[in-house]
């Protein structure tokens, strides 16, 4: 065994670094301890925003009409229930029982196909409260509680419904998961001792995940469903990465020095490694879409915390688990595969322009990949509670596809002509406004009516109703009416009704308890529309389509709204709805895509240009997984199966950054190998040193994306999953199949675009006893030039190109020394000795002379 340096001597300020988190691992553990408790608190102040239109650009129609909306209505809450196999008179009892729920403001139900059809009913309810309103969620409480002994099916908006049930669906697949990650670690480790250590660390990453989420404020659903699965599948190289290191030192050193020299060597390994993956997730920061810096700032806090885990906690519990690591030891059950490196050498001719033909047909097949935006034409593989209430209702009584219209307000006459305009068209349905809403006795909320007509109306009397509207005018600064006589004065019912309630409530105004009641409940009626369908500065109109949420008719259909609108109003104009809100995700994808791309191509490029230090093998590298993506989305095209638009723009940027490490674990090892072995020869031993490392990986990623994508009722989440699954086959397989191939033809291209980069030489002096460790050139009493491990006493004037030269005390040259297979021989300023080395000298340059004078002028060369 070679002699190990004691810690407390350290090589370098990185070894001292490394023996302060081994010896003091303790202190470590509480504070993970400290940190994991404080998550458990904290994950529960995170707040999951379930819209994807939240995270639409501030840019788009659909933002700016939600925010517009949000200040300028009341949206209150609502929720529609259909129940199965009942009459139509047991449907008309029901309503009653609906209706006196307290906080059920109205039950629409009538004797139409709209809520009556195939022997089920449908209710429209509506609650008397903000949709944000608690209370809303109170009365939907006792709405579920009656309709239990039906067959009954409820669908809403209101609550976290949607939320909740995707965090169940992800537990099952978090628990299946590690039930494969376990399985995967049983076949790759080598002591049994070890899953335990990689568990812990991964556990203690993904918790301090959970716990920091609260930093951000809020995040998206889905970086709060998948995040801790694709947490674990993109980290787990850091972990397997240090522990064979370990293994590797400790083959040499006691547990203690091997773990300290293991963490020296991986923190800049690992570190390189992780470089890549978060390339790519810092890729998604670059979209417009909100979701993808929400998602990429998660998923890169998930790398760099699992970094954390890795670099501060895994020592200390290597050190715990060294002893039972030993006595644990199994075979290895992952083979070599000779076999592959040797199909590799034989094709190398073939497969390579086979592959770079298929990627040239990959790129424009999955140019035509069928992306959708919406929810609505994608079939998972799952169907959760609301999903199937919202299927069996629209097979029962028809789609509804609403579009909010906001205009400027005021215009009543301008309003009344565009619900006109709109109800002739063959896409709408109906339209629902102010101008078209009925009041009393046929009369719409916005109709002009005379004093006459009032009374008449409410059966009040002609002069209380003149009294009134002269005050209505006064109020208004309408003087003229009053002047001229107020027979012809006219004032919009909504208006007038408005303006008498607050006259009675001041006092100003006393009526008959009859005539009040009728007003009051008028009232009622009128503000619940007034404030859904006015505001302060614009008007909505709720129209209902005839068309599919998303298809080509009903994006052109919503440019035709805008130039309808065009005709009446001026000023600002807002569409928003689900048509909308995807006609807004279509029109920012092919810019995100765009810049995504490249700018995942060009940071991993980055990257691989300073890890190899060539021009070629980055390119070579970046062709193969971009070739991958390529194939990956040319299935769906293929297949034309829809897909979620989001799955391509997170999915190219986790292949991209993950499955990037693939290759270069056969890149690092080739070019390694091609030092001192044959191509052949060097692609085999290749293969065989990267399989059990990509084949660990990889199989954990692949199976978090397949479990992900069919395991789940949520649209975004499925296609994530299933795309990030199949990518990653794909990217394994080619990577095993093609990527050898590209390096043996690339080999001569790699090895005439390297290039060298200058570091600073570090020239150091010393003189008395000092210890050299590494790579040096320069003067030790002669020219040196070579890989030293040596006590000199004596003077060194060196350039140290690696490694340390560090001055030794008496007492630690004895204690050295004296612990080397060989006593180390000390050359002594004594005249015998300098005789003896001058005659060895001599000698030596009498049988060498070339080789004397070839060290002589490299020595002086380097002096200058």
């Amino acid at each position: 065994m070679e002699p190990t340096v004691p810690e407390k001597d350290g090589n370098s300020a990185m070894d001292k670094i490394c023996g302060f988190i081994v010896d003091k691992r303790n202190l470590f553990f509480l504070i993970f301890i400290i940190l994991a408790i404080f998550s458990a608190f904290s994950r529960n102040w995170v707040k999951v925003e379930n819209s994807l239109a939240a995270y639409l650009p501030q840019s788009t129609e659909t933002k700016q009409g939600l925010d517009l909306m949000e200040e300028e209505f009341v949206t209150y809450g609502s929720c529609k229930v259909m129940i199965a196999n009942i009459s139509y008179s047991q449907a008309e009892k029901i309503k009653s029982d609906f209706e006196g729920i307290p906080g059920v403001f109205s039950v629409d139900f009538d004797d139409t196909s709209e809520h009556y059809n195939n022997g089920s009913a449908c209710f429209n309810i509506t609650f008397d409260h903000d949709e944000n309103d608690k209370a809303c969620l109170d009365s939907l409480d006792e709405v579920k509680k009656l309709i239990e002994p039906y067959d009954a099916y409820l669908s809403t908006t209101l609550g976290d419904i949607q939320s909740e049930l995707i965090a169940d669906e992800m537990k099952v697949i978090s628990v299946l998961v590690v039930i494969v990650v376990l399985t995967v670690l049983l076949l790759t480790t080598q002591a049994y001792a070890e899953i335990p250590v990689l568990l812990i660390t991964f556990g203690a990453g993904a918790i301090l995940q959970l716990g920091s989420n609260f930093v951000l404020g809020t995040i998206s659903f889905v970086s709060n469903s998948v995040t801790i699965v694709l947490q674990l599948a993109l980290s787990v190289d850091y972990a397997v990465i240090f522990l064979n290191r370990y293994k590797e030192e400790h083959q040499t050193m006691e547990p203690r020095e091997a773990i300290i020299t293991a963490l020296s060597k991986a923190i800049p390994e690992i570190s390189g490694s992780s470089l890549t993956t978060v390339g790519g997730l810092i890729a998604m920061t670059f979209m417009q879409y909100k979701i993808g810096p929400d998602m990429g700032i998660v998923l890169i806090k998930a790398i760099v915390l699992s970094l954390v885990s890795v670099f501060l906690l895994m020592p200390g519990i290597i050190m715990l688990f060294a002893p039972l690591m030993e006595k644990t030891k199994h075979k290895n059950f992952i083979p070599d595969i000779p076999f592959v490196g040797k199909f590799d050498y034989s094709t190398r001719f073939i497969v390579a322009p086979l592959f770079l033909i298929a990627i040239i047909a990959a790129f424009f097949i999955q140019n035509k990949c069928p992306y959708v935006f919406g929810y609505s034409t994608l079939d998972t593989p799952l169907k959760n509670r609301v999903q199937i209430a919202d299927t069996m209702i629209s097979e029962n009584f028809g789609d509804e596809n609403l579009i909010a219209f906001v205009v400027p307000a005021g215009d009543y006459d301008s309003e009344k002509k565009l619900l006109d305009k709109l109800a002739q068209c063959k896409e709408v349905k109906s339209c629902l406004g102010l101008a078209n809403t009925e009041a009393l006795n046929g009369y719409t909320l916005t109709d002009k009516l005379s004093p006459r007509q009032f009374a008449e109306l409410i059966d009040l009397d002609y002069e209380v109703a003149q009294l009134i509207y002269t005050a209505y005018a006064v109020n208004d600064e309408d003087y003229a009416k009053v002047v001229n006589g107020l027979s012809a004065y006219k004032v919009p019912l909504i208006d007038m009704f408005m303006f008498i309630h607050d006259e009675i409530e001041q006092g100003y105004v006393t009526l008959d308890d009859e005539t009040k009641k009728t007003l009051d409940d008028a009232y009622k009626m009128m503000n619940f529309a007034k404030e859904q369908l006015q505001g302060e500065n614009y008007s909505r109109m709720l129209v209902y389509l005839n068309l599919p949420e998303e298809s080509p008719e009903t994006f052109e259909f919503i440019d035709r709204m805008h130039e309808m609108a065009r005709q009446y109003y001026s000023g600002n104009i807002y569409t928003v709805g689900e048509s909308v809100s995807q006609l807004d995700l279509k029109k920012t994808f092919s810019r995100d895509n765009l810049v995504v791309n490249i700018v995942s191509i060009l940071v991993v490029l980055v990257v691989l240009l300073f890890t190899f230090k060539s021009a070629g093998m980055p390119v070579l590298l970046i062709a193969v997984i971009q070739g991958s993506i390529w194939i990956n989305f040319s299935v769906p095209s293929l297949k034309q199966t829809n897909i979620f638009f989001l799955s391509e723009l997170i999915v190219s940027s986790i292949q991209m950054g993950a499955n990037i490490d693939y290759a270069i674990v056969i890149a690092g090892r080739y070019t390694e190998l091609r030092e001192t072995k044959s191509r052949r020869d060097s692609i085999i031993e290749t293969m065989n040193f990267s399989f059990p490392t990509i084949i660990t990986s990889g199989t954990m990623l692949a199976v978090a994306g397949i479990l992900i994508g069919n395991l789940t009722s949520d649209g975004a989440i499925y296609g994530i999953g299933q795309c990030l699954g199949r990518g990653t086959i794909i990217s394994i397989l080619i990577t095993m199949f093609v990527l050898p191939q590209i390096l043996l033809l690339g080999d001569t291209v790699i090895s005439k675009t390297a290039f060298v980069m200058n570091m600073p030489i570090r020239t150091k002096e010393a003189s008395g006893l000092n210890h050299v460790n590494g790579i040096v050139r320069g003067r030790i009493n002669g020219v040196v030039t070579g890989t030293m491990n040596a006590i000199v006493r004596g003077d060194l004037n060196a350039f140290v190109e690696a490694g340390n030269i560090t001055p030794m005390t008496e007492e630690e040259y004895e204690d050295l020394a004296s612990s080397m297979p060989m006593r180390i021989a000390e050359k002594k300023d004594t005249p015998s000795n300098k005789h003896k080395e001058d005659k060895t000298q001599e000698k030596n340059s009498k049988d060498k002379p070339q080789g004397k004078t070839r060290k002589q002028e490299g020595g002086k060369k380097n002096e200058k």
